[in-house]
């Protein structure tokens, strides 16, 4: 473990005491696996589902306590994941009202399911913060954003930082900001995966070989990205600098502006927005 990782698993230590997840789907595990490997200790983690065998997978993999009961997981923690999809959380939330102590926090990372409602369903004054993560924290290269519900302290926010910073950046905004970021990096990765569907099918096209191509364009959107990280570059800039008067790039540009591609894209990311909004709305 680096220095900086020991560093952070100290202070997820002393924010968190015990930490439970309800419902053991994919984010729970790249949840879980990220902060046991920063250096959480496994024993202070429990996961119920209703799921035999995914409990079963949890306790053998990585080595935290499991259970059928959600209420019984959430009776001694510090804070509590509500892990489940979008459309059970109601459901799951009204179940464990009066469980969940009054000081622990809430930690909801159903996709469109605002503060209020969860508020609502717990009953009482519940610490509810509220999280959007993307699937690269799969591979602990998540983008994160959170925001506070009504009665959410400073330190519901940093609690729910220390588990969710293991698997990458993450960032506070406010809750109206959330369907933004969902549209923006909620959604995020599947245009990035679109665009290199797109190059690798000119590739293949072009008869380069899938497994060379597929090295250079993956090397490529990593490079980009982190160059754009580490300079400090506008993206703007950075693209005016690779595209030289009368080169080649200059002669792909000239057809994605010709063809309104700038326009279609933004037109899809306010589609996404809207779609955030209206799930948000009908819950």
């Amino acid at each position: 473990m680096t220095r900086k990782s020991s560093q952070r698993s100290r202070a997820s230590s002393n924010l968190l005491e015990r930490v439970a997840w309800i419902g053991a789907g994919n984010m729970a595990e790249a949840m879980v696996r990220a902060l046991v490997a920063s250096g959480f200790p496994a024993e202070r983690i429990t996961v119920s589902d209703v799921r035999p065998e995914r409990r079963e997978y949890f306790h053998t993999t990585l080595g935290v306590a499991v259970a059928a009961s959600n209420r019984e997981v959430v009776r001694e923690v510090t804070l509590a994941v509500l892990a489940v999809k979008p459309q059970v959380l109601e459901s799951v939330a009204s179940e464990l009202r009066g469980a969940i102590p009054r000081t622990a926090t809430v930690l909801s990372i159903a996709a469109g399911v605002t503060t209020r409602c969860i508020e609502e369903w717990l009953q009482g004054r519940p610490r509810v913060v509220r999280a959007m993560p993307n699937t690269p924290a799969m591979v602990r290269s998540g983008a994160t954003a959170l925001c506070p519900g009504s009665y959410a302290r400073e330190l519901d926010l940093q609690r729910a930082e220390a588990v969710l910073r293991p698997m990458g950046l993450v960032e506070r905004v406010p809750e109206a900001m959330m369907d933004a970021v969902t549209a923006i990096s909620g959604s995020g990765p599947a245009y990035v995966f679109f665009l290199i569907e797109c190059l690798s099918e000119a590739a293949a096209q072009f008869g380069l070989d899938p497994g060379v191509a597929r090295r250079l364009i993956l090397a490529t959107v990593e490079g980009a990205a982190r160059l754009l990280r580490e300079t400090g570059l506008d993206a703007a800039e950075a693209r005016r600098r690779v595209t030289s008067e009368k080169g080649t790039t200059e002669a792909a540009m000239k057809v994605l502006e010709a063809r309104g591609v700038r326009e279609a894209w933004l037109a899809a990311f306010e589609a996404a927005r809207r779609r955030a909004a209206e799930l948000a709305h009908s819950w």
